[in-house]
């Protein structure tokens, strides 16, 4: 009679062997990371072009004076709208911002005193007034 062997079969793996699965995860993320393609970011920015032309601007107070022929000017300086909305611009940049006196002449178009007047409330100019206004006395 045979007896019978006490050794005993082992029992069956059940877990899962991951290895391999974790070398195609790595293989497939370095694959994801070469192919996509490179995002450039960019923040668009509307930035006053340089104005060369434009008169010096003051740190305590600037003048605008509005002359009768309709020609502007900026501390005595001839300007243009466009120059004029640059130097107001970049007066209220100033800290503290710079007072700004309006001297429009007597006999200047009220359009034109308008139209800067718009400007000057367009740039949100802080420390604003009129000055010269006993000019308008006898009218």
């Amino acid at each position: 009679m045979r007896v019978a062997s006490a050794v005993a079969t082992p029992p069956p793996i059940l877990d899962l062997n991951t290895t391999p699965l974790i070398d195609v995860m790595l293989v497939l993320l370095a694959m994801f990371v070469i192919t996509i393609p490179i995002q450039t970011h960019a923040v668009k920015l509307d930035v006053p072009p340089p104005c060369p032309t434009c008169p010096y601007v003051r740190h305590v107070s600037n003048e605008i004076a509005i002359q009768s022929s309709g020609q502007i000017l900026w501390n005595e300086g001839p300007v243009s709208q466009d120059q004029l909305r640059f130097v107001l611009r970049q007066s209220q940049r100033i800290t503290p911002a710079p007072e700004l006196h309006l001297r429009p002449a007597p006999d200047a178009r009220y359009e034109t005193v308008d139209e800067v007047l718009g400007v000057i409330k367009r740039e949100h100019v802080r420390k604003f007034g009129f000055i010269g206004n006993e000019a308008y006395a006898s009218y």
